[in-house]
């Protein structure tokens, strides 16, 4: 994989920040949660994390979800399946989301 392709991967591995009760919990032991791409590996993740937010990542872990199945009346659908990573940062490092000083 030429250095090109490898870097439009890795802008495309973090699909944004995964907000919920447990996020904010985990967020004070120093963890941030993300959803990622579904073929995202630990190593990518963790190369984008660092490359975009410049801070030193300590340790990932993901979860893959199985989409749901809804239905509509007498039609059957199913919710796409997705991917979120545990993002646990150095001492020391953090990120803002909200890009106050």
């Amino acid at each position: 994989m030429s250095f090109q392709a490898r870097e439009e991967k890795i802008m495309t591995v973090l699909q944004g920040p995964h907000l919920s009760e447990k996020s904010h919990i985990s967020a004070e032991q120093n963890q941030i949660v993300f959803k990622v791409s579904t073929d995202a590996t630990k190593r990518q993740i963790k190369e984008a994390v660092e490359q975009l937010f410049e801070v030193s990542v300590e340790n990932v872990t993901v979860m893959n979800y199985r989409g749901k199945q809804k239905r509509q009346g007498g039609t059957i659908g199913k919710r796409r399946n997705w991917k979120k990573a545990y993002v646990r940062l150095a001492e020391g490092s953090q990120i803002d989301f909200i890009g106050g000083e």
